[in-house]
């Protein structure tokens, strides 16, 4: 009976992560386009020394990258509920999913909720926290409504108006009065926070924490965490939390590839073709890139990377590196705010991870001929 109850609990996780994940698959587009084009809109603009007026240039060509980012930025937030309620119901959820995460993120329309209930705050809007328990609400509420028997000549009007309506007059009143400006309140402190840590000891302490996610379970469930948090602050302009992570994601896979060429008799031969893919892999932000190392010998390589990348992650947040792309690798480094410090951390945090596996790991022969002896045992 208690196998019953986890097992069911298991799988109801499993498919919360994997409707969070497809709203995070639709929106990074959104995130790319958005930071990149802003990042280039400043870029622009600072070769006429009017990087701080971007936004009233109007007309320049700093401006109109600005706008193209801006809008990027603003879209990412509604589509990610949108998606998430779409994974959950399917194309009735779709609709609700993006006006109700759209509305909340209007700080005027969370100020007037927060006057009617006589609650102070939400005028900065719930971010991208409001935007997942808008979509869960809206794909669990039309997936109810979907669920209901109705005379067939309803039936075809179902999908397209009565759910979509139905959906959001329910969930509306709960977003704005009830759920919305506390979420636009712990969003506003959450990014706050965030902003402050630069350069002092929580700042490194916070890189070390989301640098040891990405690595502990090399693209699993801890891994997704740490990354859908950092990409959600970019919408909020704090973009040192997303180098940190993606710093992090690309240390084990290199990290593993150097020990590997520089100790090739501690893995097995075929291991060694598997070091030249992990290099391009880890460079790419690619992080399951390490996953054969830590399927041979997890009980060393995970903490070696873990080691690696909470290091790693630490000194990108320490030095205060930014990124406002949440993919790419290092194809992206060019937009960081420190592209050689971007660099200088991934190697950082490879070579810790390179030194501790190297140096705790037995030579592979070793290590088979102790396997086989405590088999015969």
């Amino acid at each position: 009976m208690a196998n019953d109850a986890e097992d069911a609990v298991r799988s109801y996780l499993t498919s919360v992560k994997e409707d969070l994940m497809t709203g995070v698959s639709f929106m990074i587009p959104f995130v790319t386009i958005g930071g990149i084009f802003l990042a280039l809109g400043y870029a622009v603009a600072s070769l006429s020394n009017n990087v701080q007026d971007v936004f009233s240039s109007t007309g320049t060509a700093g401006w109109f990258l600005a706008q193209i980012g801006v809008a990027g930025l603003t879209l990412m937030v509604p589509v990610l509920g949108a998606y998430i309620a779409y994974a959950i119901a399917d194309r009735p959820g779709l609709a609700p999913g993006f006006i109700l995460s759209y509305i909340i993120q209007q700080g005027n329309v969370l100020q007037a909720a927060g006057d009617v209930i006589g609650l102070q705050g939400g005028s900065a809007g719930a971010g991208y926290l409001g935007a997942i328990v808008a979509g869960f609400l809206a794909g669990l509420v039309a997936r109810w409504f979907k669920q209901r028997d109705v005379p067939e000549f309803i039936a075809p009007m179902m999908p397209v108006l009565i759910i979509p309506v139905a959906t959001t007059a329910v969930l509306t009143p709960i977003m704005l009065f009830v759920l919305g400006v506390p979420i636009s309140i712990a969003n506003a402190s959450l990014t706050g926070f965030l902003s402050n840590m630069q350069g002092g000891s929580q700042a490194v302490l916070f890189g070390a924490i989301v640098g040891a996610m990405m690595a502990a379970d090399m693209g699993g469930p801890i891994n997704k965490v740490a990354y859908v948090f950092s990409v959600g602050l970019i919408s909020e302009g704090v973009t040192a939390p997303m180098a940190a992570v993606m710093i992090a994601g690309m240390v084990p896979p290199i990290g593993l590839a150097l020990s590997n060429f520089i100790a090739p008799q501690k893995y097995a031969a075929e291991m060694y073709e598997n070091a030249k893919s992990g290099v391009l892999l880890g460079f790419s932000f690619i992080t399951e890139g390490a996953i054969p190392y830590a399927a041979a010998d997890p009980a060393r390589v995970i903490p070696s990377v873990i080691a690696g990348s909470a290091v790693a992650g630490a000194a990108s947040m320490a030095l205060g590196v930014t990124m406002p792309a949440p993919h790419g690798g290092i194809f992206v480094v060019p937009l960081s705010n420190q592209p050689f410090m971007f660099i200088a951390c991934i190697l950082l945090g490879s070579l810790v991870t390179a030194a501790i596996a190297t140096g705790i790991k037995p030579d592979f022969d070793v290590r088979v001929a102790a396997q086989n002896q405590n088999a015969d045992d």
